[in-house]
């Protein structure tokens, strides 16, 4: 779990096996804090925190011990003034990272190209945010088999295959993604899994 002040929390899946009507507690939030994502993971893999002035930290999820559900997690990422956690994703060294800003650009990255970092650092760059780009709403593990949907906050949807998109260094602005219109934002980007890919399933000892 990754909260938009930057606490990442690891809880074994089997702390949630009795469930009640009313919902349990999965984190304790502070003051003005609140979940930004849930990721499956296996234990022993990698993870990409994301924020919206653009930085990025990739540190190894070992370094995040497991708490019971009731606990509030640990720093993730150590943020500076105005900023906060966009999203988190749990990748591979050979993956791909997306990042989409809100004035519609964007990129793909190589995860390599993002150093492996200790648990709550303070990050490198991830995407240039400027007046051209805007800040950072998503960040995204994707391959050049999938599509992605954008979403404006006007209502506009565009789907576009990933494979179009070029790949980038992290230190750069990127390229459209898509047009808006006046006084339009980019808001939210959805990563569309082809139909005949096969999907794996997570091992037993699994955690959250």
């Amino acid at each position: 779990m990754i909260t938009k002040r930057g606490t990442v929390k690891k809880t074994p899946l089997n702390e949630y096996s009795n469930p009640r009507a009313g919902g349990i507690i999965a984190i304790n939030l502070e003051e003005n804090d609140e979940l930004m994502g849930v990721k499956m993971t296996d234990g022993s893999q990698e993870i990409i925190i994301g924020t919206r002035n653009g930085l990025a930290i990739h540190f190894k999820e070992a370094e995040v011990r497991p708490i019971g559900r009731s606990g509030k997690g640990v720093r993730g990422i150590e943020l500076r003034p105005e900023d906060q956690v966009i999203g988190m994703e749990v990748v591979k060294k050979e993956e791909i990272i997306l990042v989409a800003t809100e004035n519609g650009f964007g990129k793909k990255t190589k995860v390599k190209e993002y150093r492996t970092q200790s648990r709550g650092g303070k990050g490198v760059i991830n995407v240039k945010t400027n007046q051209r780009n805007g800040q950072v709403i998503a960040i995204k593990r994707v391959t050049d088999n999938d599509d992605i949907m954008l979403i404006t906050q006007k209502g506009v949807v565009n789907r576009q295959p990933v494979k179009t998109i070029g790949t980038m260094g992290r230190n750069t602005q990127g390229v459209r993604l898509i047009r808006l219109q006046e006084q339009d934002k980019l808001v939210s980007i959805a990563r569309l899994i082809h139909e005949d890919e096969t999907v794996t399933e997570a091992p037993e000892n699994k955690e959250v």
